[in-house]
């Protein structure tokens, strides 16, 4: 019988897994027994692993369909499935995007019609102090809303684009953003969506993709996103994850926003490998060449 792996609770909907070796320790019992908990905890931190990129990719295969990312420049060399989250250039200069990249509230690719199911981060190389990144639950802060909020956000369709919501525009800037959204797809999603696995209610709402809403004007639907994201930001719906080297966190893009923390010494090396997975299964290496976002 296959020895099943130590789930730690770290907050609400964040836990640690314990005691599984990624490449060689999955077989179908720990997959069925990782499924089950990740359907309650949107975020699984798999503790003291060594990863290559292709081994990344495997394991999220598991999982759906991994695609490459948009950005060609942060893709692995070898694994366009796997991209980089740094803030270092190849040639070991400061990457200023990378600075500033996924340091707002956002989901990832919203603006897409088929939606993420999962993403992955793997830590190489931290900062030696602070830093990290935070997930919002957006199952508990949508219980949480006035009920007369809920009644008015229940039928209400978002518009997301690439990096043109209110804290996209602040972090990217307005030209570049709204240049981007005249060739590129506008997603069009429930404010609030059911979860496709639990049924459960899910506020979809972040600040970063979000521009607006279907029939609402323009000044309204921004005060609306920032309100919400005000809301779902708070201290008790947040979990807040201090990366150790050797971490790999898996988190729940249809329950979930998440940024990078703002305190970390923006001249340390961070770089970090993921990969976004799609349901279904396998890999696809068609990818879409445009700008960028987070």
């Amino acid at each position: 019988m296959t020895e099943m792996p130590v789930l730690r609770p770290l907050s609400p909907f964040g836990a640690e897994i314990l005691g599984l070796n990624l490449p060689t320790g999955i077989d179908d019992a720990v997959l069925d027994w990782i499924e089950t908990v990740f359907a309650e905890h949107a975020v699984l931190v798999f503790r003291d692993q060594r990863l290559e990129a292709a081994e990344l990719a495997a394991f999220g295969s598991l999982f759906g369909h991994p695609q490459p990312h948009l950005l060609k420049d942060y893709r692995h060399p070898e694994h366009a499935m796997v991209s980089f989250i740094t803030n270092v250039k190849p040639d070991g200069s400061i990457d200023e995007f990378g600075l500033k990249r996924a340091s707002s509230w956002h989901t990832d690719e919203t603006w897409e019609e088929t939606l993420p199911r999962l993403a992955m981060l793997y830590a190489l190389e931290l900062p030696p102090e602070r830093g990290g990144t935070i997930f919002a639950d957006m199952r508990a802060a949508y219980h949480a809303l006035p009920h007369d909020l809920k009644d008015k956000l229940n039928g209400m369709i978002g518009l997301h684009g690439r990096a043109d919501g209110p804290d996209g525009l602040r972090l990217y800037g307005a030209g570049e953003a709204w240049n981007r959204r005249a060739e590129d797809p506008e997603g069009r999603h429930p404010a609030v969506r059911r979860h496709p696995l639990t049924g459960r209610k899910v506020l979809f709402v972040n600040p970063t993709h979000t521009h607006g809403f279907v029939g609402v004007e323009q000044e309204t639907a921004v005060n609306l996103i920032e309100t919400l994201r005000d809301h779902a930001t708070q201290e008790r719906f947040v979990y807040h994850h201090h990366w150790r080297l050797g971490d790999l966190v898996m988190w729940d893009e249809a329950a979930t926003m998440h940024r990078s923390a703002a305190d970390a010494d923006p001249s340390a090396r961070r770089i970090l490998m993921r990969t976004i997975v799609y349901p279904g299964r396998g890999v696809d290496e068609a990818c879409a060449d445009t700008g960028k976002t987070s």
